[in-house]
């Protein structure tokens, strides 16, 4: 309800995928899966906080570690700031 309240308020379209369309949002599905297979199905977790942990773990990896070959085989914060560092010098 929040999501929908903030949509309301801020005049922002809200669209939602069809069902059976997963590839109306491809990057996120491809994210999701990802995320499904390399944590979430490897884990049991215990607790909350074990639950947090560990996603923190694999953020971290995801976007600090890891390079995308989409970002030219860059770990997202190196995307990010190459991306930054050539908005500042044009």
């Amino acid at each position: 309800m929040a999501i929908l309240r903030w949509v309301q308020e801020t005049r922002i379209g809200w669209h939602y995928i069809a069902p059976g369309k997963p590839t109306q949002n491809a990057l996120i599905e491809s994210f999701n899966g990802k995320l499904r297979d390399e944590c979430l199905n490897e884990t049991l977790f215990r607790s909350l906080v074990e639950a947090r942990e560990t996603l923190e773990a694999w953020q971290e990896d995801y976007n600090k570690q890891r390079p995308h070959s989409a970002l030219g085989n860059l770990t997202p914060t190196e995307f990010a700031q190459r991306t930054m560092m050539d908005k500042l010098a044009a």
